[in-house]
C-alpha cells in the first residue's frame, strides 16, 4: 500500500510529532471543565461495562443448543443491575428430578393397578410371595449370589402406600421381578417355580386390561409436556430477542453520547497549526505497516468515502476534520513511542533482530514513497503557480 499525503506546498524536513508534547485541549477557564468531561467518560464507561455483561449473556443464550437453561442464572434490568432469582428448594428439586422424563400415572390408574395386585395376592398359591424370602431360616446360603434384587408383594404394597411409585410401569416391573426371581432360583419342577409361573401368567393377563388406559395417559401427558416446553421456549426466545433489541438501542445511545462529547471537546480544543499538520504528515511515514493501516482506518471512520483498504490512497491532511486530526495526532504519538521502546529494548535475540530489520526496511520504503509523493505534489503545485 502506498500513501500520498497532501499538505501545504512548503516541505518542512524532520517536522515530526513531538513525542512528549502536551495535548492543549482546553484553554483559559475552559480547563476547569476537563474534570466534568472526565466524569462523563467514567459514567459512560460504567454503562459500557454493564452492557458488556448483558451482551455476554445474550451471546451465551444463542450459542447454546438449549438456551432456556441460561435464563435461570441471572437477569438484568434496563439499568444493568442484576436481579437475584430464587433457586428451588432441595425438596422440590429432588421431586422434579424424580419425575423428569417419566409418566406420572393418574390416581385412578394407580387404584386399578392396586386392585390387580390385591387379586393376585389372594390367589391360593400366592403365599410364598407375600413376604421377603427367609434366607437364613430356610438355609438359602447362595440366594443373594443368585438373586441380585430380592422383591416380594408385601414390599410392593408398602412402597405403594408410601407413594414411592410414580407410575404403574414401575410397579409392574417389581411384580414381575417377584415371580422371575422365584423362577430363576428354583428348578422348573419345583413347586415354587410352578406357582410363580402360574401367577405371572395371570398377572400379565390382568395387566393387558389396563394397558389401553395407560397408553392413552402417556400419550396425552407427552403432548402436554411438549406443548409446555414449546411455550416456555418461545417465551424465553421472545425475552432474549427483546433484550437484544434493548441492548442495541442502548449501545446506539451511548455511541451518540460519545460522539456528542467528542464534538464538544474538539470544539473547545485549539486547532492543529500548519506546523503540526506538517509534522503529522511526516510522522505517518514513520509508522509500521500495521499502525499505518490503523491510522488510515481512523480517517475512514471520519470520512466513510475514504478508501482505507485500497492499494494506493491519497490523504489530504487539510481536508480532515479536527476530530480526525486530533485522533491521528494522539495515535501517532503513542505508536511511535511504543516503536521506539521496542526497538531500543531488543538486541540479544537474533530472530527479533531479523524481524526488526525487515520492518525497518518496509517502514523506510514507505517513508520514501510518502516523501516522493509529497515532493511530486510540491512540484506540481509550483508549476501551477
Amino acid at each position: 500500500m502506498s500513501v500520498n499525503v497532501k499538505e501545504e506546498p512548503v516541505l518542512v524536513p524532520n517536522c515530526d510529532v513531538v513525542e512528549n508534547s502536551e495535548l492543549e485541549v482546553l484553554n483559559g477557564d475552559e480547563e476547569s471543565k476537563l474534570e466534568d468531561y472526565g466524569t462523563c467518560v467514567d459514567v459512560i464507561t460504567e454503562r459500557v461495562n454493564q452492557l458488556e455483561q448483558k451482551v455476554v449473556e445474550v451471546e451465551q443464550f444463542y450459542s447454546t443448543k438449549d438456551g432456556a437453561g441460561q435464563t435461570n442464572t441471572s437477569k438484568s434490568n434496563s439499568g444493568g443491575k442484576k436481579v437475584a432469582i430464587s433457586q428451588p428448594s432441595k425438596c422440590s428439586s429432588a421431586g422434579k428430578e424424580k419425575t423428569r422424563g417419566k409418566h406420572v400415572s393418574s390416581p385412578e390408574l394407580m387404584r386399578q393397578f392396586a386392585t390387580i395386585i390385591r387379586q393376585i395376592a389372594q390367589q391360593k398359591w400366592a403365599w410364598p410371595f407375600l413376604e421377603p424370602v427367609d434366607v437364613e431360616g430356610l438355609g438359602l446360603d447362595d440366594y443373594h449370589k443368585v438373586i441380585e434384587k430380592p422383591m416380594d408383594l408385601g414390599t410392593i404394597r408398602t412402597k405403594m402406600e408410601g407413594s414411592e411409585y410414580i407410575n404403574v410401569r414401575e410397579i409392574y416391573a417389581d411384580v414381575r421381578l417377584v415371580f422371575k426371581n422365584a423362577m430363576r432360583y428354583n428348578e422348573e419342577k419345583h413347586d415354587v417355580y410352578v406357582m410363580a409361573e402360574s401367577l405371572l401368567e395371570k398377572f400379565e393377563e390382568k395387566w393387558l386390561t389396563i394397558m389401553p388406559k395407560l397408553v392413552e395417559e402417556e400419550k396425552k401427558q407427552a403432548e402436554e409436556e411438549a406443548q409446555d416446553r414449546a411455550s416456555k421456549q418461545l417465551a424465553v426466545e421472545a425475552a432474549q430477542a427483546e433484550k437484544a433489541r434493548d441492548l442495541s438501542n442502548e449501545l446506539y445511545e451511548i455511541d451518540q453520547e460519545l460522539e456528542k462529547l467528542r464534538e464538544i471537546v474538539v470544539q473547545k480544543c485549539r486547532k492543529l497549526s500548519t506546523q503540526e499538520k506538517k509534522g503529522l504528515s511526516a510522522a505517518l511515514g514513520r509508522l509500521s505497516p500495521e499502525d499505518l493501516s490503523k491510522a488510515l482506518k481512523m480517517v475512514s471512520e471520519g470520512n466513510p468515502h475514504f478508501p482505507a483498504g485500497a492499494p494506493e490512497v491519497e490523504l489530504d491532511i487539510d481536508l480532515q476534520s479536527d476530530v480526525t486530526l486530533w485522533r491521528l495526532k494522539v495515535f501517532v504519538q503513542e505508536a511511535l513511542k511504543a516503536a521506539n521502546k521496542s526497538s531500543g529494548g531488543g538486541g540479544t535475540n537474533a530472530q527479533n533482530n531479523n524481524n526488526g530489520g525487515e520492518m525497518n526496511k518496509t517502514a523506510a520504503k514507505r517513508r520514501r514513497e510518502i516523501t516522493e509523493a509529497i515532493k511530486a505534489n510540491k512540484v506540481k503545485k509550483a508549476k501551477k503557480a
